[in-house]
């Protein structure tokens, strides 16, 4: 099987730029990865889209070289298997706000003796079986764990939460942890930033990469000069329609 490319760039130190994706056809996936994305985030969560529509998704990010990351609706261990089973690079699960949350992502996410994760060779991760018995070894090596704080609750718990191991990354939602804090939508309120930025410090000191969603260059930016690895930069429709008015405003004026 593959090496991870993303977890090694991870590993290194490097800043990732990835998308999420609502979209069902391949080819917008296709062309995330030849616009020279490093990741895109399949959403299974906020999105319509359907794990049988992933898993092609899946397929047309490895065609470019593309890593695939699968966020499921919430920490649910058949959902977290089953989007791993697909051949994705990795879960991305959302509202982690204890140990105990952070604990059942990686049950489900690692096979034994890491976790507990459902076991079939039968799957487009176990190479239909043809890669033998040994590849669970290599599937909990390469597999990615991302996991969501993106409440005060969350935050407060933070300490505990980085504490668990075979976490990659730890995603901070600034738009959830807004309304955690009673200003819905209000990223850039200082009471915002503060918060994240607290937060990644305490992240990076665990040895574990810090992730969070951008939705222009400029916090984008802030964001990587503050410590954060893993950024997506928008979702697929969002950045259609700014192309879209961007078009449409320069024609007419």
């Amino acid at each position: 099987m593959r090496k991870n490319q993303l977890k090694q760039k991870l590993q290194q130190g490097e800043v990732v730029l990835g998308l999420f994706t609502n979209c069902a056809y391949p080819a917008f996936i296709e062309i995330c990865g030849h616009a020279g994305f490093d990741f895109v985030v399949i959403d299974l969560e906020h999105g319509p889209l359907h794990p049988l529509v992933a898993e092609d998704l899946c397929r047309a990010a490895d065609c470019v070289g593309l890593s695939p990351i699968v966020r499921v609706r919430k920490n649910d261990a058949p959902q977290i298997q089953r989007a791993l089973d697909i051949g994705s690079a990795g879960v991305q699960v959302p509202q982690i706000e204890t140990l105990a949350d952070a604990l059942a992502v990686v049950r489900g996410a690692k096979y034994s003796p890491l976790g507990e994760r459902g076991l079939s060779f039968y799957t487009r991760a176990g190479v239909y079986s043809s890669a033998g018995t040994q590849i669970t070894d290599q599937l909990n090596e390469e597999s990615m764990v991302v996991v969501h704080v993106e409440g005060k609750r969350g935050v407060d718990n933070l300490a505990e939460i980085v504490s668990v191991p075979h976490i990659d990354v730890i995603f901070l939602g600034p738009y959830d942890l807004s309304q955690s804090l009673g200003i819905p939508g209000q990223v850039q309120d200082p009471r915002v930033i503060e918060l994240m930025q607290n937060a990644v410090g305490t992240i990076r000191n665990a040895g574990k990469a810090v992730g969070t969603f951008a939705d222009n260059p400029q916090t984008a930016k802030q964001w990587i000069d503050a410590g954060v690895q893993y950024i997506a930069l928008g979702v697929d429709v969002g950045v259609f329609l700014r192309a879209c008015q961007t078009l449409l405003k320069a024609v007419r004026g």
